[in-house]
């Protein structure tokens, strides 16, 4: 039987409308998301995002575990279009630059008003099953595309250090609009020009090497006991986020109870706090002692880099990551993100100095101090690819992608 024209349009537009309104609930999950974390994240907040009734929402999606997996699954079909496009360009340079390029187009949009921020992937590992490895295999495409705008290996050793250039490319994309905002939307395309110069040449001076000194960064700690559990509860953030590493979780992870954990700080806000202390005045301990070492500013910041990396790639003493961000207050994030802008700063200032000498290129030292904090910041999700060769070795490769650049192959034929 033939549909009446009238039916069918009526039929189209239901669904468009339907289309519409399931849109702007995923992205007012994104940003529920960005700002308290997928746990933090109710359906009354939501609703009032945009302007409709707790029931409406649940119409669209049954539970927020699956509202917030449909946030975190229109991210990662976000990246893959993103990829697809820049994949169509014929050398790896050119893909790179369309996938910068495409990040900062919608940076703009954004900022605009134009469109929604995705949702932070960092909560990802928090989800429970079966969505967390439906989620988990469309990360790992995310990351496969990426490593192929490399285009195919033919050795272990070009594998391993195009995951490498993948990964760091997409943790700068994904720190980029937190310090983005330093700068008036008339200079994002400077801004883009400028990252992409420091992604395809290089921090490093025409004749640097990559021959840095491991920085002694032991001290004797004034309540050993406390420092176990900030190492813990480092670990068990980084891996689950803010709201999914509970201080139950943690308190196990050490074999002890909870009231132990309210023995060395007061709330869990708190526990965050000190972790990212903790890891801020390692980086600045690092980046002091490397300032005091001999020699060139690029040994200085070579040295600075690879300690911190070792660091990361350890089993006994990770940093915290900014992802964890998401769910605290207001105040406490940004007061977090200053002090990241300091280190930031003080990266650039070791630069400047290096330009001035020669040892480093000449470059943005403000933007290319930003990328580093991308490096470093995401080493810890490396661990695992660390470990399958010697950690000098995986220290050099990942120091590599920025240092001298995510084109620069000399460290696959080392």
């Amino acid at each position: 039987m033939k549909v009446p024209a009238e039916a069918s349009d009526e039929s189209e537009q239901g669904t468009k409308r339907f289309r519409a309104k399931r849109d702007a609930i995923l992205a007012a999950a994104a940003e529920a998301i960005n700002e308290q974390s997928a746990k933090g994240m109710t359906f009354a907040d939501v609703a009032r995002r945009v302007g409709l009734n707790t029931t409406s929402v649940t119409y669209y999606f049954k539970r927020k575990e699956d509202l917030a997996a449909a946030a975190f699954e229109n991210t990662l079909e976000s990246l893959i279009a993103m990829l697809d496009v820049a994949a169509e360009e014929a050398t790896p340079e050119d893909r790179v630059r369309r996938y910068l390029a495409l990040n900062m187009d919608r940076l703009g949009r954004i900022q605009r008003g134009e469109e929604k921020a995705f949702a932070v992937l960092s909560d990802l590992r928090a989800t429970e099953e079966p969505m967390r490895g439906r989620l988990m295999a469309g990360w790992r495409e995310v990351f496969r595309r990426t490593r192929l705008l490399w285009g195919p290996t033919s050795s272990r050793a070009q594998t391993d250090l195009n995951g490498a250039r993948a990964h760091v490319l997409l943790e700068n994309t994904f720190w980029l609009p937190i310090w983005l905002t330093r700068y008036e939307p008339d200079q994002y395309g400077r801004v883009e020009e400028r990252l992409m110069d420091v992604f395809a040449h290089g921090i490093a001076g025409k004749d640097a090497k990559w021959s840095p000194t491991l920085l002694d960064l032991s001290h004797d700690e004034a309540e050993p006991g406390r420092e176990a559990f900030l190492l813990a509860a480092t670990r068990l953030i980084n891996e689950l986020g803010y709201r999914g590493a509970s201080v139950q979780k943690i308190a196990s992870e050490l074999n002890v109870t909870k009231g132990s954990f309210y023995h060395h700080l007061d709330a869990k806000d708190d526990l965050v706090i000190a972790c990212y202390r903790r890891s801020f005045d390692t980086i600045a301990d690092a980046q002091s002692r490397g300032e005091a070492e001999g020699g060139s500013y690029w040994h200085k910041l070579s040295s600075t880099v690879a300690t911190l990396l070792d660091v990361q790639f350890a089993e006994r003493g990770p940093l915290l990551r900014t992802t964890a961000l998401s769910g605290l207050p207001v105040g406490v994030r940004n007061a977090m993100v200053d002090r990241s802008n300091g280190i930031a700063r003080r990266y650039a200032g070791m630069m400047m100095d290096g330009i001035g000498e020669g040892s480093i290129r000449a470059v943005d030292a403000l933007i290319a101090a930003q990328a580093l904090m991308a490096l470093q910041n995401a080493a810890f999700d490396m661990r695992k690819w660390a470990s399958t060769m010697p950690r000098e070795r995986a220290i050099a490769m990942y120091a590599s992608t920025l240092m001298f650049g995510l084109f620069d192959d000399r460290m696959a034929k080392a």
